[in-house]
């Protein structure tokens, strides 16, 4: 799966991507329809306490599927959006026919 990062009044952090790219993979193991994700870190001062928002979108067949959420940091963020994605994904893939 290929993954676009980015990011939204903060500077470019690495470790980020690669904390995200971690969780995204296993997401991929268990879907693998799964094409891309666009995944978007901002940060709101104007949000206490929490702040650090996290949005993702996967390309799947289908509409794509959406998640996002505002905690009190990137990785509780990252870890919140993944799973709802999973739980988005397992709801699909239990539509999903096979022909």
């Amino acid at each position: 799966m290929e993954a676009i990062f980015e990011f939204v009044n903060i500077d470019k952090n690495s470790n980020l991507e690669s904390f995200t790219q971690k969780k995204l993979n296993k997401i991929e193991n268990k879907y693998d329809w799964i094409v891309r994700a666009n995944v978007y870190f901002k940060r709101d001062e104007n949000q206490k306490p929490n702040g650090y928002i996290t949005e993702i979108r996967l390309s799947a067949p289908g509409p794509e599927i959406f998640a996002q959420s505002n905690e009190n940091s990137f990785e509780a963020s990252i870890a919140e959006t993944v799973r709802d994605l999973e739980r988005q994904c397992s709801k699909r893939k239990a539509k999903m026919s096979t022909h």
